[in-house]
């Protein structure tokens, strides 16, 4: 009698063992920390009381908007470190910079330290929102290896429950803190630090092994992820017109938080029945002397570090380089053509993004919009970034391999969709800045998903930590100068316009605000203008590439899962 629980509760403990060692966990802990880190998106929402509390002009802080930017897209060094060192290392380097960057833009707002100089100010934040190239680069290029035959679909749930960030972290600030804007820069500063340092050695690579059900999961949590996106989008609409209270509010962000956990119970049952199967073939030992029970233990491959500092040659790099799809080295990879042409389509159509992102709540301020309105396009635009994010990955996959669609191509439609969202913006009519936030929002996630699955399928997945960080290198590029150099001096001229005519100078006012149709037209004109050329660029690499997505691109690796499974299954006839 007393024999049955002991037995029960082994087995318990080997399952546990068995889910927290399997790459679905993994999978698990990537969701959680990739849902922290789009705090960057929420720089317009908490951009005003900066602006406010250090008595900023738009130029000035379009400027801090670039060094955001520049943080959140210059992930070399975490690539490079990833290279090298384990992805556990990685993870917490991200968690004390996201919290030593924001931290300290907390303190300056609040008025906890003196009022720090710009440049400061530009650094905290720059580390801030480079913290979150770790996090991608820990969970989403773990991810990516430990499932490749369906990067399209991972990457864009990845890279979808970023974009839903914003509003989750809406949500959770609301709850916590109440309607406060400076308490949003706290939550941020140490929620995806926790989540980063909870599941921090939970991640990382494993052997490729053949899933029989891993499309099924992928469409259970595309269902889940769809779920929680529309849950958040109403509640941003009820929000605007109802009056919550602190209660309502703690029910909404309870209810968010259980949506995102509910892919467990999915990752569960689908490693109870690797559990029990992995049982059926090998049962456990009876010997007790020899050959004691052994708990499940994931293989997990070593890196081959050496390779990584091998000397390539002129002939190499330019002349002798891989087939597309094969392993390109990192030299051979960055000076591509194909590399160079993605590189000026991610500059146009990244970079324009970007600016009307960081723009939008001064957008709003522009044209008469009030306070809970401007929050409302913030959301918006942060969850219809999840819609085009999973669309982007599992329609382009799906396209991919039913019918060989390029990726690139779907690329080019996205820049052409993003010009119609930005023209919205330079002339304006009433609700446009929703539908406006809407499509922006939608391109802006969508060309991230299908940059990185490019990336890994031209060039290869050894060096895909440093490529796929490399590769959004042009993101900052173009938003420094659309957004520093043009849009924010063309907003500052027509703000002065008005000024002049109340008869006042820039020295009679505190904070430099423009209102009317007229403050973004200019602007937005010439950023529609660069992203229709960056989808005529896109054009180009559609032509190179054509031949190579009407092949079989995954075939190598279906060869080296179905190689692994003969390996174990050889190892258990011993």
């Amino acid at each position: 009698m007393g024999e049955m629980p002991m037995g029960k509760s082994h087995e318990i403990l080997q399952f546990t063992n068995h889910v927290i060692q399997g790459r679905w966990f993994s999978l698990f802990a990537s969701f959680l920390i990739m849902a922290g880190a789009g705090a960057t998106y929420l720089f317009g929402t908490y951009s005003k009381e900066i602006k406010s509390s250090l008595g900023y002009d738009q130029t000035t802080l379009n400027l801090l908007g670039f060094f955001k930017d520049l943080g959140a897209n210059v992930g070399v060094f975490s690539g490079l470190l990833a290279e090298v060192t384990p992805t556990w290392f990685v993870l917490l380097v991200g968690a004390s910079m996201n919290f030593t960057g924001y931290f300290m833009i907390w303190f300056s707002v609040v008025g906890k330290i003196q009022k720090p100089n710009v440049w400061l100010m530009c650094m905290y934040i720059c580390l801030g929102a480079n913290s979150q190239n770790f996090a991608n680069t820990g969970a989403l290029v773990t991810s990516v290896r430990n499932f490749p035959e369906s990067r399209g679909n991972l990457i864009g749930l990845l890279k979808g429950f970023t974009g839903l960030s914003g509003a989750i972290m809406t949500q959770l600030y609301l709850a916590v803190y109440g309607n406060d804007a400076t308490s949003l820069i706290l939550l941020i500063a140490w929620l995806p630090a926790a989540i980063s340092v909870i599941f921090v050695y939970t991640i990382r690579e494993m052997r490729v092994v053949k899933q029989p059900n891993q499309l099924r999961v992928f469409y259970y949590c595309l269902a889940i992820a769809i779920v929680l996106a529309l849950f958040l989008m109403v509640m941003t609409l009820v929000e605007r017109t109802v009056r919550f209270t602190h209660a309502a509010y703690v029910g909404t962000a309870t209810i968010a938080c259980a949506l995102l956990f509910l892919p467990l119970s999915v990752f569960l049952r689908e490693e109870l029945g690797v559990f029990r199967r992995k049982n059926i073939i090998e049962p456990p030992r009876v010997s007790t002397t020899e050959h004691p029970p052994v708990p499940v233990v994931v293989v997990v491959e070593n890196k081959d570090t050496n390779n990584n500092l091998k000397c390539l040659s002129f002939n190499d790099i330019f002349l002798n380089k891989p087939e597309r799809g094969e392993d390109y080295s990192i030299l051979q990879a960055l000076l591509s053509t194909d590399m160079l042409i993605l590189f000026v389509a991610t500059f146009c159509g990244l970079g324009t993004s970007l600016t009307a992102v960081d723009n939008l709540g001064q957008i709003g301020e522009s044209l008469g919009y009030p306070t809970t309105t401007i929050k409302s396009f913030v959301s918006l635009l942060s969850i219809w970034n999840f819609f085009g994010r999973i669309f982007s990955g599992f329609v382009s996959e799906a396209l991919l391999v039913k019918y060989k669609f390029p990726r690139t191509l779907m690329m080019t439609l996205v820049l052409l969709l993003s010009c119609i969202g930005l023209l919205l913006i330079a002339f304006p009519f009433n609700g446009s800045v929703y539908v406006a936030s809407v499509i922006i929002g939608f391109s802006f996630g969508a060309q991230l998903p299908l940059l990185f699955s490019i990336i890994s399928e031209l060039f290869g997945l050894k060096y895909y930590s440093t490529l796929f960080n490399c590769g959004q290198l042009a993101s900052p590029l173009g938003s420094y100068i659309l957004n520093v150099k043009v849009t924010g001096p063309l907003y500052d001229r027509e703000a002065l316009k008005d000024l002049a005519k109340k008869g006042l100078t820039r020295s009679s006012v505190k904070e430099l605000t423009c209102i009317g149709n007229q403050c973004y037209r200019q602007a937005f004109v010439i950023l529609a203008s660069v992203a229709c050329f960056g989808a005529l660029a896109s054009l180009i690499l559609v032509a190179r590439t054509i031949k190579f997505y009407k092949g079989d691109i995954y075939k190598k690796f279906r060869e080296q899962a179905e190689a692994t499974e003969a390996e174990m299954a050889s190892t258990n006839n011993k």
